[in-house]
């Protein structure tokens, strides 16, 4: 594996930052592992670097705040666009987010591309009654903006708006990957195809076949996020939210996570 001081990318101009964000103090000490691979990265590309903790939500409009009381996710969906606007009026040329629970496996493939904005990569790989599926969308775990850009002051209205006029359950996703991939269908968004995630099923996979000769079958879900994949993956997002110490069906614990990130930073290679 290459190290992090041989990292590029091809934005190389300009004052750039990288932003990550948790509530502190940390649930669990994978996800340390997880900061520290982006804090290198950040480091190896010359990204200022900015960790934040729940200070993230004190930008929120008291309004949204009240209405996301009981979903943080989507509390964060619309303040880490808050804090990449505040960024980039604060003079960065360009803004990359990456959720804490993001591990960067292969720092040389991370490349940023030169483009106004750009989104993340989702292949969700689950069971279904005949085998498995793969839903491919995008993602806002991994989100670059640079200034100037066409698409993150509309994000910011359109997330704020769909939050004050929902009535009703709110879904974690609703504002985030829901309703992305949603215009994504409809516009095509730059993608960073890299910028991976991944699903219980695939991290399953990894698991229960690590060290292991696999052969055809013996690995249905990572399979099948190979075959969907257009790029082997860079940084995979870990989905913390799927994380649980009571392990109930489609959820992950702590240690089997902890594995999972000694596993892929040991072999980057396993997801493709």
């Amino acid at each position: 594996m290459l190290t992090m001081s041989e990292a590029p990318s091809k934005l190389r101009h300009g004052r750039r930052l990288v932003i990550q964000s948790h509530r502190q103090p940390l649930p669990w000490p994978w996800l340390e592992n997880c900061l520290a691979t982006v804090r290198g990265w950040a480091e190896a590309n010359d990204f200022d670097y900015r960790f934040v903790d729940d200070a993230l939500f004190e930008t929120l409009p008291s309004e949204v705040r009240r209405k996301t009381r009981e979903r943080p996710v989507v509390a964060s969906d619309l303040a880490r666009l808050l804090a990449i606007r505040e960024a980039l009026a604060a003079g960065y040329d360009a803004v990359v987010w990456m959720d804490a629970d993001s591990l960067v496996i292969d720092p040389w493939r991370l490349q940023i591309p030169d483009v106004p904005y750009a989104l993340g990569r989702e292949v969700w790989v689950q069971p279904e009654s005949r085998g498995y599926r793969a839903r491919v969308k995008v993602h806002n775990a991994f989100l670059l903006f640079q200034a100037g850009n066409p698409f993150l002051d509309f994000y910011i209205h359109a997330a704020d708006r769909i939050i004050r006029r929902h009535d009703g359950t709110m879904v974690p996703q609703l504002v985030g990957p829901k309703l992305l991939t949603v215009l994504h269908n409809i516009i095509a968004f730059p993608v960073v195809e890299e910028a991976a995630m991944l699903s219980p099923a695939v991290a399953g996979d990894l698991l229960a076949n690590a060290g292991s000769d696999l052969g055809a079958g013996a690995s249905p879900a990572l399979d099948l996020f190979r075959a969907r994949c257009v790029a082997a993956p860079a940084v995979v997002n870990l989905c913390g939210s799927l994380v649980s110490n009571r392990g109930g069906l489609g959820e992950l614990s702590p240690g089997e996570v902890a594995d999972l990130v000694d596993l892929l930073l040991a072999e980057p290679t396993l997801l493709g």
